[in-house]
């Protein structure tokens, strides 16, 4: 019966989130784990940002914060479903729930319990945060925020995710490569 011991092992899921203020370079880092075949999920706000615009809001997030943070809440919730259905042990996704609660925090805004309560009941296994890093900070229509701003959230997000047991590893500014590999290899520890 010990031979097949091997095939009744629990394998551990790796929900694994890269997080940061705008520009920090999340989306490379994602695309870059993912030319490695790696699954990875983007980033929900620009598909969000997007069919908003095309119901003619040009900018839900500023219009409509709370509506734009439960459509983000939803798109993730979705995204962390999806993920511990994926056939594959590892997954990274660009943000995760409680980055919600932090630019809600960010702006000033009250938000229902739900939104706490996706927090609590959605679990991730490892954060990798990317500091602010002013040279490769750009904005586009999809960005709103200054450096300056997204030094807050940076802060923001740091605070919410602590406040949620949530040990954060910050990645080094570098190369992509280097980037990548930093978390890689901490992944294996």
């Amino acid at each position: 019966m010990s031979k097949f011991a091997p095939y009744f092992k629990k394998v551990a899921k790796e929900i694994v989130l890269i997080i940061g203020g705008p520009g920090s370079g999340k989306t490379t880092v994602i695309e870059g784990l993912t030319e490695k075949g790696y699954v990875c999920y983007p980033e929900v706000s620009r598909e969000v940002i997007h069919e908003a615009r095309k119901q003619g809001i040009e900018q839900l997030f500023l219009e409509k914060p709370l509506l734009f943070s439960e459509l983000l809440l939803e798109g993730r919730k979705k995204q962390f479903h999806s993920a511990v259905n994926e056939e594959n042990e590892i997954v990274f996704i660009d943000r995760g729930i409680p980055d919600v609660l932090a630019y809600m925090h960010y702006i000033g805004d009250a938000y229902p319990a739900f939104f706490d309560e996706a927090c609590r009941e959605h679990k991730y296994s490892r954060i990798f945060i990317l500091p602010p890093w002013e040279e490769i900070y750009t904005s586009d229509d999809a960005r709103y925020e200054t450096y300056e701003q997204a030094i807050l959230i940076h802060q923001h997000l740091i605070e919410t995710y602590e406040n949620y047991g949530y040990s954060l590893t910050e990645v080094p500014k570098d190369t992509l490569e280097n980037r990548i590999n930093f978390i890689l290899e901490n992944l294996s520890k």
